[in-house]
């Protein structure tokens, strides 16, 4: 149980990582289940809350699309119920996450400079947000918005 309240006490955890580093610690298998069956009982180990940490910690520092929000989740052991669900759930809200993600992103990249106006220059602009995982459509649309005039986010 030390060994995993340590490993929990620098950021959430998934089940997955959990039993890894606590199979690397040694003890048996009947005390890494019953180790892992405790820190879900007491909340500290739960896959939907890291994946919505997960989510909250990729808006918020390092944006990226939904495709490789998903990879990174399932490298972190997250179940695909799990990955499904969030899914689900960001279907659900009202306002276009993935659009907004690839706006912030795209500011980031910029840093402040205009966007390019060469079709070269901007293409790669494009292929930037497509490797950090948003979809071509949500890319065409966003810099469509941005040469448009549309007023790119901040970062706070």
């Amino acid at each position: 149980m030390e060994v995993a309240a340590r490993f929990l006490a620098t950021r959430p955890r998934t089940r997955w990582e959990v039993e890894r580093r606590l199979r690397r610690a040694g003890p048996g298998p009947d005390v890494i289940e019953a180790t892992l069956e405790r820190l879900v009982a007491l909340g500290l180990v739960d896959d939907v809350a890291f994946a919505n940490w997960w989510l909250e910690q990729r808006d918020r520092h390092t944006p990226r699309g939904r495709r490789m929000i998903e990879a990174e989740l399932r490298q972190h052991g997250v179940p695909r119920e799990v990955i499904e669900q969030l899914r689900d759930d960001e279907a659900e809200r009202p306002s276009d996450a993935e659009q907004t993600r690839a706006r912030t992103a795209l500011e980031r990249h910029l840093r402040g400079r205009p966007l390019p106006a060469d079709a070269g220059a901007l293409q790669r602009v494009g292929m930037f947000l497509v490797r950090r995982g948003f979809d071509p459509e949500t890319v065409r649309v966003t810099l469509r918005e941005a040469a448009e005039g549309g007023e790119l986010p901040t970062t706070p």
